[in-house]
């Protein structure tokens, strides 16, 4: 394969993967809403960081993902990123909400 075919299919196929990133970046924000209005129904910093719940959505996931032929492996370890990320911006709701009714939890 020549340099320069090599780097049109390069670039093809980050295209792609461009595509799949503006299809994927609002999903992720519509999670992040969800998961900032779960923390209005929570009313600790425990109940947020909910290890069984976690466990429960990375079974599915690895499920998921065998079920679309992706690395169960790849797919949890993805998610275990995600979920921490999101644990970090519902805690900071948590707080936010706390201070907004005027105490701290």
């Amino acid at each position: 394969m020549s340099a320069v075919k090599g780097n049109a299919s390069l670039q093809r196929l980050r295209r792609s993967i461009d595509r799949i990133d503006r299809r994927l970046v609002p999903l992720l924000a519509a999670r992040g809403d969800l998961v900032r209005a779960v923390a209005g129904v929570k009313a600790s910093p425990r109940a947020v960081r909910a290890p069984r719940r976690a466990a429960q959505v990375i079974a599915k996931v690895r499920r998921l993902a065998r079920r679309h032929g992706m690395d169960p492996d790849l797919a949890a370890r993805i998610y275990r990123g995600m979920i921490a990320a999101f644990i970090d911006d519902e805690l900071r709701e948590l707080e936010r909400l706390g201070r907004k009714k005027g105490r701290r939890r």
